[in-house]
């Protein structure tokens, strides 16, 4: 499946994202043919379309919380039923929630 483009607002969040977790380590990168957020080059987060895909690990509290925001899903880039379980897509709607899912994130790659 192509990866769908992302809007200039959605890049333009995206890269705030980035920045704002600059001093902890992260930085830009590709995955999945995306801009992604890469803690020690393992990817925490993804740009796809105009959503951000975060790893939270599938059990944990803040991956439930995702997944109950309008609009979020498992990610799924092959776009053939098979989502990875750990990753939860936020769509720009919910872009005020990036950052906190971010920190999520972080936290889950650093454990």
């Amino acid at each position: 499946m192509e990866k769908p483009e992302s809007s200039a607002a959605a890049l333009s969040a995206f890269e705030d994202l980035a920045a704002d977790l600059g001093d902890a380590g992260v930085v830009l990168g590709q995955m999945f043919g995306a801009n992604s957020l890469m803690l020690n080059k393992k990817a925490i987060a993804c740009l796809y379309g105009n959503n951000v895909a975060f790893k939270l690990g599938k059990d944990s509290a803040e991956h439930a919380r995702a997944l109950a925001l309008p609009g979020a899903e498992l990610f799924d880039p092959s776009g053939m039923k098979r989502p990875f379980k750990d990753w939860v897509e936020v769509p720009l709607a919910s872009s005020s929630e990036w950052s906190g899912l971010a920190d999520a994130a972080l936290a889950a790659a650093a454990a």
